[in-house]
């Protein structure tokens, strides 16, 4: 019990620095990101369909972070 509590800990800390070391731009695509696959969600009642507009945003947006 005591190593899991440590290892999410370390996990949640390595977590922390990824994200303060990241750019805003970075920051600013991936919220973009998000956000688009949100709303292909909410568009979709059953099995999740993106289109071939969405798959074509996710991966020019995928690229950026590259």
């Amino acid at each position: 019990m005591a190593v899991r509590l440590l290892y999410l800990i370390v996990l949640r800390v390595f977590g922390w620095i990824a994200l303060l070391a990241r750019s805003e731009a970075f920051k600013d695509v991936e919220i973009l990101a998000l956000r688009h696959q949100l709303a292909v969600l909410r568009r979709q009642v059953a099995t999740p369909r993106p289109s071939w507009a969405d798959r074509a945003i996710l991966s020019a947006l995928t690229r950026v972070n590259a």
